[in-house]
């Protein structure tokens, strides 16, 4: 009547399938944390570390690709974040922004990377400002002004990415103001 071995081998498969998935979301925690690590890094200006962050990050995300589904909200969290510190990390060493292709994500996680970065960059500029540098605080706003005028491209539907989308037009009035207080300086 019933097939006792096929509804087994189906208890083995979704088993199989839990196992997988767990270690994909250890894998999403990892990168995670890579990914604040490198930003702490960028921040203090150490890019020895962050440099060697990204290095373990990438093997890190490579096998997160192997093994995970794109579809689940670990797999996605831990994509953009990886695009937010690899593009900050690029940021602050060669004045860049590594495109989608170069870091090897799907358009959406590359997209909420670096509407995550606005607010590293507004960070950076702050600092910078603090520092006295204010021609690097003057760039980063101008980049920044640059980016959003790229994404204004897009008709960005409502939900993370949306909302994501329009936090960076308050950091970079975040930016204008500092510019206009660094300008008074002068």
């Amino acid at each position: 009547m019933i097939d006792r071995k096929d509804f087994s081998n189906m208890a083995k498969e979704l088993q199989r399938a839990d196992e997988v998935r767990e270690q994909t979301i250890a894998l999403s925690r990892e990168i995670i944390r890579l990914s604040k690590r490198i930003i702490y890094s960028v921040h203090r200006d150490d890019l020895a570390a962050a440099r060697s962050g990204i290095s373990e990050i990438r093997s890190k995300v490579r096998l997160l690709k192997e093994k995970g589904d794109a579809s689940e909200g670990h797999f996605r969290t831990a994509m953009q974040e990886y695009v937010e510190a690899a593009c900050l990390f690029s940021f602050a060493e060669s004045k860049r922004l590594p495109t989608k292709v170069q870091l090897a994500v799907e358009a959406e996680h590359y997209l909420l990377g670096i509407c995550d970065l606005s607010g590293e960059l507004v960070r950076l500029a702050i600092n910078s400002a603090v520092k006295g540098d204010a021609d690097k605080a003057m760039f980063i706003k101008d980049f920044l002004n640059e980016l959003y005028g790229e994404l204004l491209n897009f008709d960005f539907r409502n939900g993370d990415l949306r909302r994501k989308f329009d936090g960076i037009k308050y950091d970079l009035q975040k930016l204008e103001d500092l510019a206009f207080e660094l300008s008074g300086r002068k």
